[in-house]
């Protein structure tokens, strides 16, 4: 039998088919999961030289003298099913047609009277459409989480473990050595890793050659195929699709081992994208930051001031951004800093003060004011002050400034603390006025009476009452001083 030509669309089985009831369509021998690649009509009594491979063969045995010929030339050119048209010269499909193609393994569908083939040509290639369709938003959506994750903390394993959920499998990254150091999805039976272990040393060989290569494992696939792109195993073959690619030159690359559970067009596309994230994020000329940023890690472990290591990080002074939103862990797209931290939901990030922050949809940030590598701490401090801030304003962003000590107060403890403090006068709203003024005037009886438009013994009852209902000392200044900021607050 041919090697059939797959075309750009994906196959459709033979049973998706059979379930178009419009068609009428009757499976009369052989396997329902057969893929049909696409349809050709022929009533010529030899198909081969018209066939492909992969087709839904449709004929209504105009020259059917030898259904046993006819049959197995079919097979032979590598049909996949042929589509019988009982009428206008058979009533039936023919008992010698049924048996032959039950000898040579061809499935066989009766196409009853009212369907023409080109309405079963259309509905094959309708099938096709949304097979195709449904593959290109299953790469779309899983580029997009693919992308998502590389740009995370940690984004080599978090950009592994989208891949393995993606393509039911495994995701494996293999040190030159062969050891595996970072892997993510389901295990390996013995035989399996075995087979991936023989695969990820052919490409990881010493001069590299094959790139990429491929095999199929608890099926009739053969040996690895090899070639400058992902060599293809048997086709629909059972069990266990095995591939690796190399993310690198010469002997120091890593390589990338995959076990996919399906051995569909998608697979190969989502692997290839995320073979070129992984290649990006572990390329070496993307880790000369990243061993720069570990140099001032480790000196500031051995006990070296931040000013010290300041000059490695190539840039000060800082801002601290402390942001709320998203999915927690990824900072958002907009500052464009690797210099990223997350925890509890917080995402804190360090940035150059000159770099301008703006609200950004779907987050709440915090700003501080810039400040030198020694300050960094209390810079941390005002971040997370100006996040409680936009969080109680219900605002995307809130900046650092400096208040005085009423700034230094989260605004929800600080209205929370007003109104136990002031809770015997919520009731009285002239007397929360009248207390609010007299605090204002400094105590002055006259002055606050003016203000208020009332006697002054009208004022002198009023705070003798206030002092009564708060059980303060309305003369002493500490307690004068936290009623002011309270009333302020409230």
């Amino acid at each position: 039998m041919v090697e059939p030509l797959v075309p750009f669309a994906p196959p459709v089985r033979l049973a998706a088919l059979l379930a178009r009831r419009e068609l009428g369509l009757r499976l009369v021998a052989g396997d329902p999961d057969t893929e049909l690649h696409w349809v050709h009509t022929s009533e010529m009594a030899d198909p081969y030289p018209y066939l492909l491979g992969g087709e839904l063969l449709l004929t209504a045995g105009v020259q059917l003298a030898d259904p046993e010929r006819f049959v197995a030339r079919a097979a032979e050119a590598g049909a996949a099913a042929l589509g019988f048209g009982v009428t206008p010269v058979y009533d039936t499909v023919p008992a010698p047609l049924v048996e032959a193609c039950g000898r040579h393994g061809l499935p066989l569908v009766e196409v009853e009277p009212g369907t023409t083939f080109a309405a079963v040509a259309r509905a094959v290639w309708r099938l096709m459409a949304d097979a195709r369709l449904h593959e290109l938003r299953r790469v779309t959506d899983a580029q997009r989480a693919l992308a998502t994750a590389a740009a995370r903390p940690g984004p080599v394993p978090a950009v592994l473990r989208v891949l393995a959920a993606r393509l039911g499998g495994r995701a494996a990254l293999y040190a030159p050595d062969g050891t595996e150091y970072a892997a993510a999805g389901r295990g390996l039976t013995p035989r399996e890793a075995a087979a991936l272990d023989r695969l990820v040393a052919v490409v990881a060989g010493e001069e590299r050659r094959p790139s990429s290569a491929a095999d199929t494992v608890g099926g009739t696939g053969g040996p690895a195929g090899t070639g400058p792109g992902a060599a293809e195993g048997a086709p629909g073959a059972p069990g266990v699709r095995l591939a690796a690619y190399s993310l690198g030159t010469g002997r120091e690359g890593l390589t990338l081992g995959l076990a996919l559970a399906r051995h569909e067009e998608a697979d190969q596309r989502i692997a290839e994208t995320a073979m070129v994230l992984l290649s990006l994020l572990t390329a070496p000329h993307q880790g000369a930051d990243e061993a720069t940023r570990s140099a001032a890690l480790v000196r500031l472990l051995l006990g070296a001031r931040p000013e010290e290591v300041a000059p490695l990080l190539g840039e000060a002074p800082w801002t601290v951004v402390h942001a709320r939103g998203g999915d927690g862990q990824a900072p958002p797209p907009a500052l464009g800093t690797p210099l990223v931290d997350a925890a509890e939901g917080t995402v804190r990030a360090l940035l150059p003060a000159g770099r301008d922050v703006a609200p950004q949809p779907g987050w709440t940030l915090g700003v501080s004011a810039p400040a030198g590598p020694g300050e960094l701490a209390a810079a941390d401090a005002q971040a997370r002050r100006a996040l409680r801030r936009a969080q109680a304003a219900h605002t995307g962003l809130a900046r650092h400034h400096a208040g005085g000590l009423d700034a230094l107060v989260d605004p929800a403890e600080a209205h929370a603390h007003a109104r136990a403090l002031l809770g015997p006068l919520l009731d009285s709203p002239a007397l929360v006025e009248t207390l609010r003024v007299w605090l204002s005037l400094h105590g002055g009886w006259d002055r606050t009476a003016t203000a208020l438009g009332v006697h002054r013994n009208t004022v002198r009852q009023r705070i003798t009452r206030c002092a009564a209902l708060l059980d303060a000392d309305l003369e002493d200044a500490q307690t004068r001083m936290e009623l002011w900021f309270a009333l302020r607050r409230l």
